[in-house]
């Protein structure tokens, strides 16, 4: 069971708080040290025997830093009001984050990047990023369009990636971690998804790791062989869970025939 269900309704704040102590690898001792509690109370919290205060599931969140849509959950399961919005990304109060969202992916232009959500969903994508996906089985384009979907799916990029293996080990790596990370019932689902895909499971199991700085996406296209890297940009501090789970993607030319070819795809920028 995960840390967002239970059989017959929300789990009470013991199970959930236990729940998340162990994803975290914690004993009680440890996890009573970091967030300055006792360990006899720590176990009643846990048994149900003592009810905790909005503060206390706050503080114990925090030593265990579950995320903020978990937190919510948490805040609940304990009989509280949620202590962090979510607001959807069209609402006025995030004018901000879209702009910052459009001004990271135009300003990255010719270079591909991408905005994506807690669960790789597509959010937006700039024009570099839209001309990678040419080939691609429009029943994959959603929406909602995956990122996973779209990359490792035998009707997606999968077929174009000179060195799916290495790039497919590090994105399923990414994706469990995404997963013990978060807790997350539809990130399970999708790496459940994509680890039956053919091209997953005709992986080696392990691969040796290989010379060089970072590991590039290697993309057959028309135009001739692309190569990337890529970062992930996250927004600081976060109060809002739409906020905390955005992520933008952004594609760097891994050699200078690379960057002369999206120049000439895409544009100056």
């Amino acid at each position: 069971m995960s840390a967002t269900q239970a059989a017959d309704g929300p789990a009470v704040f013991g199970d959930r708080l236990r729940e998340w102590r162990q994803r975290r690898r914690f004993s009680q001792l440890e996890l009573s040290l970091a967030a300055d509690v006792s360990t006899r109370h720590l176990s009643f919290l846990e048994t149900g025997r003592s009810q905790p205060s909005r503060d206390m599931v706050l503080t114990l969140s925090d030593a265990l830093d579950v995320p903020l849509r978990e937190r919510n959950a948490m805040l609940a399961s304990a009989g509280f009001a949620p202590g962090y919005a979510q607001r959807p990304l069209d609402a006025p109060e995030m004018s901000a984050v879209r702009l910052a969202i459009d001004t990271v992916l135009t300003g990255h232009l010719p270079n591909p990047a991408l905005a994506v959500d807690g669960r790789w969903n597509l959010v937006q994508a700039n024009a570099a990023a839209m001309v990678l996906m040419d080939g691609v089985d429009p029943a994959l384009l959603g929406p909602p369009t995956n990122v996973y979907r779209v990359s490792l799916h035998p009707d997606g990029l999968a077929g174009r990636v000179v060195n799916l293996d290495e790039v497919a080990h590090h994105l399923l790596s990414r994706l469990r971690h995404d997963v013990e990370v978060s807790g997350d019932q539809g990130l399970a689902d999708l790496l459940a998804e994509v680890e039956g895909y053919p091209t997953v499971r005709a992986l080696p199991h392990h691969l040796d790791v290989p010379d060089g700085v970072v590991i590039p996406v290697r993309l057959r296209h028309p135009e001739g062989e692309l190569a990337f890297f890529t970062t992930i940009t996250t927004f600081g501090t976060p109060a809002d869970v739409t906020v905390a789970e955005l992520a933008i993607e952004t594609f760097f030319p891994f050699d200078q025939r690379t960057a002369d070819r999206l120049r000439e795809l895409v544009g100056p920028g």
